[in-house]
């Protein structure tokens, strides 16, 4: 079993080979593939956006069975995604979970977008999106003539991140004990899409 200190460095090692361009091919190699078949063994989860631009494995130089991976559109953390990482924690006994948020978010810029101007235009499950990263920005100031557009949009990015995971540190009855007693790790990162790298922020490192 991985503990989360390594878990952590080997993504952030794996994210480094990635931003420099190199890949591993035994990652989706057919013997792995085929030893994977009987079961899986992953030594993190990452919950993270949709965003095409963003899949887990690859930005960490991952490969099949490495990570248990939940992607949701502005990496929310409804019932249904909670419930995956408690999956994940309990089943396979992962000590690290990752909240992956991104550069240029399509989610949190819509919700900016709406909580600057409301829109009777969207549909009701684009709004259940948008209302709950409403939410996890209710402490971000987002008015006021010294605020850039682009360095909003990066701290909202940060604090919807580090909202999700509070929620799963401090709501789930699950995870919240595994936290305490020092068993399972909940850290929040970013992903800038120009350069390729995670920053992985240090509020919830124990």
């Amino acid at each position: 079993m991985t503990t989360a200190k390594d878990a952590l460095k080997r993504l952030i090692k794996g994210n480094q080979h990635f931003a420099a361009g190199r890949f591993d091919p035994d990652n989706i190699s057919p013997n792995k593939r085929a030893h994977l078949a009987d079961g899986q063994a992953p030594f993190a989860i990452v919950v993270g956006c949709s965003d095409s631009r963003v899949p887990a494995e690859l930005i960490f130089n991952q490969g099949l069975g490495d990570l248990f991976v939940v992607r949701v559109a502005g990496n929310i953390v409804d019932e249904t995604v909670a419930g995956s990482v408690e999956f994940a924690a309990s089943k396979f006994g992962c000590q690290l979970v990752v909240v992956l948020g991104h550069s240029s978010c399509g989610a949190i810029e819509a919700t900016l977008n709406e909580m600057a101007q409301p829109s009777q235009n969207l549909s009701a499950n684009i709004r259940v999106i948008v209302e709950a990263v409403t939410g996890a920005l209710r402490s971000l100031k987002t008015e006021g003539p010294d605020i850039e557009r682009n360095e909003l949009l990066r701290k909202a990015v940060r604090t919807n991140v580090m909202h999700w995971v509070g929620q799963l540190r401090n709501k789930s009855s699950v995870l919240a004990p595994l936290v305490d007693d020092g068993t399972l790790t909940i850290v929040g990162a970013q992903y800038d899409l120009e350069t390729g790298q995670v920053e992985f922020f240090h509020e919830y490192k124990q």
